[in-house]
């Protein structure tokens, strides 16, 4: 399948939240964020788990009060992917969470109060490699600013991270990543084109407040879809009002749909109309449903018509071009007929036994390596 990808990624310093890398040449990493009280430590394990099921890669958490750091150092010892504190204003919140195993702080350094108390949250992040996040938000800049741009602008968004920048910068602490989220597409992006040219950090790209399901993935699609085709991005948030793992799903079909990073099932699908030989968009949603668990990509097209299915499904990993009865293809050749009417069924067993018989051959490639046939005669 064509997916030709001349994106050129900034270079961007490279630091690490736990285990996974951010920045550099590094994957373009999927976060997310969990909703449930922090202190309710059985929900909120439940939730991070659901999240790295999705394929999330960091998970950030609300860190509010001394009691939910407490309950942070309880939710830390029961999940494996690496966590992000949100912290706002206090410092002693960072120096804890830092302390009971905290992958990254999201925490601005001008918003703690004095010199002494950023110096030990510093320390104690560069003590433990722990990184920072500076994290500006439209909605919350700084007074002075307020008064300054008398309303929020890409160039008050980059002049108030630069500042927590030169923070870090006097504190010689060079292993953060920066955000300057707005709930303006515009705004956000010009943010971010700005910055990128001033910090070398990874840039942390989110679009804050985007709405509902719908229109926040609209919205995220189209501001971050624009800086991630400019090769600016290293770490992304889909924020939406909804469950946070369809923040993950979003994310990942964004970066799929720039052939940036695949995981999952790649699902091309027409939209339907009179041509169809069966209901395209129940086959669709059924095989969305029994697929959600596959990590491997794979690309494959579901057509209702002969109009255009056979030049889609030959493009496709596994495809199906409508008749009656239909035609599936498997990587571009014409391999059997199947009744409409069991449709589901069919390409759910094509893709699994494809996913095998990869798996096998990977299996067998690696076995020749280890031990190499010798050659007789």
């Amino acid at each position: 399948m064509f997916c030709e990808n001349h994106i050129q990624r900034r270079k961007s310093r490279r630091i690490m939240v736990g285990a996974v890398a951010v920045g550099g040449d590094a994957p373009i990493s999927v976060q997310s964020m969990t909703n449930t009280e922090t202190t309710d430590v059985a929900a909120t394990v439940a939730q991070i788990k659901a999240l790295e099921n999705a394929g999330a890669d960091i998970v950030r958490v609300s860190i509010p009060t001394l009691e939910a750091a407490e309950a942070f150092g309880k939710i830390k010892q029961q999940v494996a992917i690496p966590l992000v504190t949100d912290i706002h204003f206090d410092y002693k919140i960072a120096l804890r969470v830092a302390e009971l195993g905290a992958d990254c702080l999201r925490i601005n350094p001008g918003n703690i109060g004095r010199e002494d108390r950023v110096r030990a949250v510093v320390d104690a992040a560069r003590d433990r490699g722990i990184s920072i996040r500076i994290g500006v938000n439209a909605g919350s800049l700084e007074k002075d600013l307020q008064k300054k741009y008398r309303e929020p602008s890409p160039d008050a968004l980059v002049e108030s991270a630069l500042r927590h920048v030169e923070i870090l910068d006097k504190l010689n602490f060079q292993d953060f990543k920066v955000s300057v989220k707005a709930s303006d597409v515009y705004m956000a992006v010009a943010a971010y084109r700005k910055l990128a040219t001033q910090i070398e950090q990874p840039l942390h790209l989110g679009i804050t407040e985007a709405g509902s399901f719908r229109s926040g993935a609209v919205k995220s699609a189209v501001g971050l879809g624009m800086l991630l085709a400019e090769g600016i991005g290293d770490t992304i948030r889909i924020s939406l009002a909804a469950d946070p793992v369809e923040e993950i799903r979003v994310g990942f079909d964004i970066l799929k749909s720039l052939h940036i990073r695949s995981k999952g099932i790649n699902l091309i699908a027409c939209p339907s109309c009179s041509r169809q030989e069966f209901n395209v968009i129940a086959t669709v949603n059924a095989l969305e449903q029994r697929l959600e668990d596959i990590k491997e990509p794979m690309d494959v097209a579901v057509i209702g018509c002969c109009v255009n299915g056979p030049g889609e499904a030959k493009a496709a990993h596994i495809g199906l071009a409508g008749g009656n009865p239909s035609l599936l293809y498997l990587n571009g050749k014409p391999d059997h007929k199947v009744d409409n009417a069991e449709l589901v069924d069919e390409i759910e067993r094509m893709i699994r036994a494809e996913l095998q018989r990869r798996q096998s051959t990977d299996a067998a490639t690696l076995g020749k390596k280890i031990f190499p046939i010798k050659q007789t005669g």
